[in-house]
């Protein structure tokens, strides 16, 4: 069963507010997957995460609560077994652009998740997926744009 999100105004950790617990699968434990996966488990989501290498565990640290399942993202049975049938939301942050983009779909098209977040590190493939409806975030287009204005502000103080 899925949940309206609402936005709010104010402090963005009560930008949305939903009715129960909201249940959100991560796939790929590394740097960015497991500080989402904590993050939202400090917030009361229930949280579950996929990731090939069973040492990724430790990146969660001692106390964590949420599932936690070793295998590849793009195998059907682990997803099901780890609950992308009554997610809310997935979180897709392997090391692999393909992976990522393949494991997005079919979250999206195949279990009808509405709520999906790819991790994406080519900007052309980003733009690309973006506007075939995923939602794209591009880091590498972030640290593009970061640097082009951090050298103008630069160029503009002299």
């Amino acid at each position: 069963m899925r949940r309206s999100a609402q936005r709010a105004s104010g402090d963005p950790s009560t930008w949305l507010s939903y009715a129960g617990h909201v249940k959100v699968l991560v796939v790929g434990c590394g740097r960015v997957g497991s500080a989402v996966a904590l993050d939202l488990s400090s917030q009361g989501w229930d949280v579950s995460v996929i990731d090939e290498r069973e040492d990724s565990l430790g990146r969660l640290g001692d106390a964590w609560s949420g599932g936690f399942f070793i295998g590849q993202g793009i195998d059907l049975q682990l997803l099901r077994q780890a609950g992308i049938e009554d997610a809310d939301a997935v979180v897709v942050t392997t090391d692999g652009d393909n992976t990522n983009i393949v494991i997005g779909q079919v979250a999206q098209k195949m279990f009808g998740i509405d709520s999906v977040v790819v991790r994406l590190l080519d900007p052309a493939r980003a733009e690309f997926y973006r506007t075939r409806g995923l939602n794209i975030v591009c880091p590498t287009s972030s640290a593009i744009a970061g640097v082009i204005e951090a050298v103008h502000a630069y160029q503009g103080a002299t």
